[in-house]
């Protein structure tokens, strides 16, 4: 039976970045607009913790019910080191994503946003499909667009919209630049998992585009938004202020450049995720101070 410390453990905190980041930047949006609503900012973050979590059990479910997490480095997998029956990581995955869903409900019967109900029904499918059912497109290739689109444009955009209407130019801006740090975070998971999914079939990203492109993408992700900054700050010099996280993000992409693997690469997650968070704030704030121009 896991222990509450195995259980914290499989839910991988360090993916939570992927969950604040994107409602920093709605929310900074939406304060720029003059229009930001703090409760419905909250049920967002809510939203977006649980759906994290409830994904990373998911994936430590099917993941662990396939065979794949049995020889892997990194975090702990309940089900692939047998230290919880895959029941009980399948009701906690259907618990947290149930949350969301909760949470979502009620952020969308306050807000009176009925349409965002689909949005929200796509996500959890998203979320359990990942790695779940017969056919799972993080298995195909496809983990980075759904990563890129649930963590990007769909939840800047939705937390700007819940608090303030329909999104300017410049939160897509931000949207873009949220969702490419998300990526870069499964990146840099994938890259270190390279040869154990290839053994087990498991067609990650990483795995079709090779050890050396993929540590070209890393960098790609990493490197755009901080460019994105600079495009923004024509419109709003504020937006510069992602580009706090430049020096963050120096030593990561410097270390995947040079070649670094294995166990190696969970320094760089975390650090990625540090990135993520730091030029999200940068941004937020950017976007929030647009009131004063």
């Amino acid at each position: 039976m896991a222990t509450v410390a195995q259980w914290v453990q499989g839910a991988r905190p360090r993916t939570l970045p992927n969950a604040v980041a994107p409602v920093l930047v709605g929310t900074g949006a939406a304060i720029g607009t003059g229009a930001v609503r703090p409760g419905f900012a909250l049920l967002a973050l809510l939203v977006a913790v649980a759906m994290v979590i409830g994904v990373n059990y998911a994936n430590d479910y099917s993941d662990g019910t396939r065979g794949t997490d049995d020889d892997r480095v990194g975090p702990l997998r309940l089900v692939g080191s047998g230290v919880a029956a895959p029941s009980a990581v399948r009701t906690m995955a259907f618990g947290w994503l149930g949350l969301a869903m909760l949470a979502g409900v009620v952020l969308v019967a306050l807000s009176g946003t009925w349409w965002l109900l689909i949005v929200g029904a796509v996500c959890v499918l998203g979320a359990w499909f990942y790695t779940g059912g017969k056919h799972p497109y993080g298995y195909l290739g496809l983990g980075e667009v759904a990563v890129f689109l649930f963590f990007g444009p769909v939840a800047v955009l939705g937390t700007a919209y819940v608090q303030s209407g329909p999104p300017g130019a410049l939160s897509l801006i931000g949207a873009i630049g949220v969702g490419m740090l998300s990526c870069s975070v499964l990146v840099a998971n994938n890259l270190r998992d390279i040869e154990s999914d290839e053994e087990v079939g498991k067609r990650t990203l990483a795995v079709l585009l090779g050890d050396r492109d993929t540590r070209r993408l890393y960098a790609a992700l990493v490197g755009i938004p901080m460019l994105l900054s600079v495009v923004g700050a024509i419109a709003n010099p504020w937006l510069l202020l992602g580009l706090i996280a430049a020096p963050l993000a120096y030593s990561p992409v410097r270390r995947v450049l040079n070649g670094v693997r294995g166990r190696d690469l969970i320094a760089v997650l975390g650090s990625s995720g540090a990135v993520m968070l730091v030029w999200s704030l940068g941004t937020a704030v950017g976007l929030a101070l647009a009131l004063l121009d």
